[in-house]
């Protein structure tokens, strides 16, 4: 499908999507280019497969002159969603933690910011447990991994079966228990936290969410937002993405993170669902969320 080039679009803050790598690396930052995008997110590999990819010297020579070219070096790779730090089944732990520190690995030689992590799920074992056990994880991965110079950013959960991360306390305990020097940052995924159940409709919910998550967490760990509507309603404790307006969060929320001052320079992604109709969802999303910003 051909996609439309948006050359003269200036968005007022960073803003951008989830693009596919499929024909290589260095060619998604062109694709987000030609949205008009200063941002994007990409997996490195497959999100869907436990076999691990080495970037070879040629693919980071052709992303680093890639983001010459662009202009684009605000970018996060979304880890595999295999991967759960919490469990407490000594083989896919194991493989977890490669998998973690292979990303993370790739990430730096690529010179990708954040890299972000859905914390885990506990499998029945409790969220206590399965809080030490991810903050645990994390600590023993850097230890054994020089030279990662990629940030690690927890993301929100929306609480559906046993993930841990589905309130700001959960990721306040993981922080509270990963080394200092470490210094993780928060990925703020609006349907995840909306299923969970934060309010962030009216100006009133939105500021008491935002208050509680700077009170308990801290503004200045939110690194990243990933703007997406939800099929399903608040406290729902399930992750389904919609557009941007056509779910139960609706536009007046994604007005208020667009003209909110103090998150103007975090990079904004949307991973609304692409479709398979003829209609480019990205760039109605994309020119949807540039229009509500004031200027």
């Amino acid at each position: 499908m051909h996609r439309k080039k948006l050359k003269d679009q200036k968005p007022a803050c960073l803003l951008g999507a989830h693009f596919s790598i499929a024909k290589g690396l260095d060619k998604a930052l062109f694709e987000a280019k030609s949205y008009g995008c200063n941002t994007l997110q990409i997996f490195t590999k497959n999100a869907n497969t436990w076999k691990e990819r080495i970037v070879t010297q040629k693919e980071i020579k052709n992303f680093e002159q890639a983001k010459l070219e662009t202009g684009i070096s605000n970018i996060a790779s979304h880890t595999s969603y295999l991967i759960n730090l919490a469990t407490s089944e000594r083989k896919k732990h194991k493989m977890s933690c490669n998998a973690l520190s292979q990303e993370l690995i790739r990430s730096s030689w690529l010179g990708i910011p954040y890299a972000v992590l859905h914390p885990g799920s506990h499998m029945g074992v409790g969220d206590k447990e399965g809080i030490t056990r991810i903050a645990e994880s994390i600590n023993e991965i850097f230890a054994k991994t020089p030279g990662i110079n990629t940030r690690l950013l927890l993301e929100t959960t929306a609480g559906q079966g046993s993930s841990v991360g589905h309130t700001f306390e959960h990721l306040a305990l993981i922080i509270s228990k990963v080394e200092k020097k470490i210094n993780p940052g928060i990925c703020f995924d609006t349907c995840h936290i909306f299923a969970a159940g934060y309010d962030i409709r009216t100006m009133e919910y939105y500021r008491k969410t935002m208050d509680d998550f700077d009170s308990i967490i801290g503004l200045d760990r939110l690194c990243l937002i990933h703007l997406n509507d939800s099929k399903k309603e608040l406290g729902s404790r399930v992750d389904r993405h919609e557009q941007i307006g056509l779910g139960y969060i609706g536009l007046e929320a994604f007005k208020y993170i667009m003209n909110d001052d103090r998150l103007f320079d975090i990079p904004k992604i949307i991973e609304t669902p692409k479709g398979t109709t003829d209609k480019d969802w990205d760039e109605i999303n994309l020119k949807m969320l540039r229009e509500m910003v004031r200027i």
